[in-house]
């Protein structure tokens, strides 16, 4: 029940720690898990002291036992060992402290932890945090290099040492971190989103040495994987040996199977680089000098060629071949012309033949009426009748004379 108060009706802090006591106590046992991080057994003492941690968050809780609870895993757990128990949650009214009573203690196998990161894993691939296309292209010269490891470790020298002999002008923002415990997941991911946060860093590199299962469990905390997965920056994992697959290698853009392949896959090898360059100067050089000699041959048999070496030859030519064409036209022609004047001749010899004015020329005359119809017998004429008469150099008019009329027979 929810209780009433207010600036003029306040409870004493006595009474807000009882209530809080009363509700701790309705909680009941529960099953807690988390990793030991302190440890104390005093000599003679019935009870154990612990802390017990969130392997995945800042948040921590004390743990108190009896000895003979504790003697039952005593061989099997010790400082940094993941552990499930079943407690009671107390508190302690007078320093208004909560803590655990535990009345059972199981530590966590590498069987069950493994079990474990393969259900998380399953989840992980299904929100698709693994998949190819998720992953980014690292750059071919990253000119800042983002290193989270342990402090002075084996994987930091190894990681700086071969990306300096490889490019000696590479440059790295080192961060280090606790790689195992407790408080690793909060450091790395601290690191890597800071890392992430700067624009100078082209891509990040997160290394570890080998180690157990147990050591390699922060590089599988889903908190980690999450913030890896949320990077602007491409991410290179680094953790381990070549069998050790934690999940960090799932969901970085690229996975190396040591510190050192890291530093071999992220920064090229000056030397080899310049080898490339100078196997492809001396290609381009091939490919040009090829070109120029083909382009040099061309050009040798276009000069060779008649039209090249004398080019007024073909005009030569071509003017002779006219000329005879202008003088086969010319033939041609002449030829269409006198014949065409022959027939024109002949034409005309018929047309002088056949014509009425050779008949006129010979002494004859046409007579013709006014109508221009031409007379052709004494009956179709009649006495007085006018006629023209028609001869060779002219015309001129005629009257008719019945009685002087022609005769028959003439």
């Amino acid at each position: 029940m929810a209780v009433n108060t207010s600036a003029d009706t306040p409870i004493p802090v006595g009474e807000v720690s009882r209530l809080i006591g009363g509700w701790i106590d309705r909680l009941g046992a529960v099953w807690v898990e988390g990793q030991i991080t302190q440890l104390s057994r005093r000599p003679g003492a019935g009870v154990v002291f612990l802390t017990l941690r969130d392997p995945s968050y800042d948040i921590s809780v004390s743990v108190t036992c009896y000895r003979q609870v504790f003697d039952a895993v005593a061989d099997v757990v010790s400082e940094g060992a993941r552990v499930v128990v079943l407690a009671k949650p107390e508190w302690y009214a007078p320093r208004g402290q909560l803590s655990l009573r535990a009345t059972e203690m199981r530590p966590v196998g590498v069987g069950e932890l493994l079990a474990r990161l393969e259900r998380l894993k399953k989840a992980l691939a299904g929100e698709g945090l693994f998949a190819p296309e998720r992953k980014r292209p690292l750059p071919f010269l990253p000119q800042l290099i983002g290193l989270v490891c342990g402090r002075a470790s084996a994987a930091e020298r190894d990681v700086l040492e071969n990306a300096r002999h490889r490019w000696p002008a590479v440059r790295f923002e080192v961060r280090n971190v606790a790689v195992q415990g407790v408080h690793a997941v909060p450091q790395v991911v601290q690191a890597v989103k800071e890392l992430d946060e700067s624009d100078d860093v082209d891509v990040i590199i997160v290394a570890r040495g080998g180690g157990s299962v147990e050591d390699l469990l922060p590089f599988s905390d889903e908190e980690l994987v999450r913030a890896v997965a949320a990077c602007r920056t491409p991410v290179v994992s680094a953790i381990g040996h070549e069998p050790d697959t934690p999940l960090l290698d799932y969901v970085a853009d690229l996975r190396a199977s040591t510190p050192t392949d890291a530093a071999k896959k992220v920064v090229p090898d000056v030397g080899e680089e310049f080898e490339r360059v100078r196997l492809l100067r001396d290609r381009a050089r091939r490919c040009v000098h090829a070109l120029l000699d083909r382009e040099e041959r061309g050009l040798a048999h276009a000069l060779a060629r008649p039209a090249i070496q004398d080019p007024h030859r073909m005009i030569d030519e071509r003017a002779d071949q006219v000329d005879a064409l202008i003088d086969r036209g010319r033939r041609c022609l002449g030829h269409h012309l006198d014949r065409a004047e022959s027939e024109l001749t002949h034409t005309h010899a018929r047309v002088v033949a056949l014509s009425p004015a050779a008949t006129l020329k010979r002494g004859y005359a046409v007579l013709q009426k006014s109508d221009g119809h031409v007379v052709r017998g004494p009956d179709e004429v009649t006495a007085d009748e006018r006629l023209r008469a028609r001869v060779a150099e002219g015309e001129f008019s005629v009257r008719v004379d019945v009685e002087s009329g022609p005769r028959e027979g003439e």
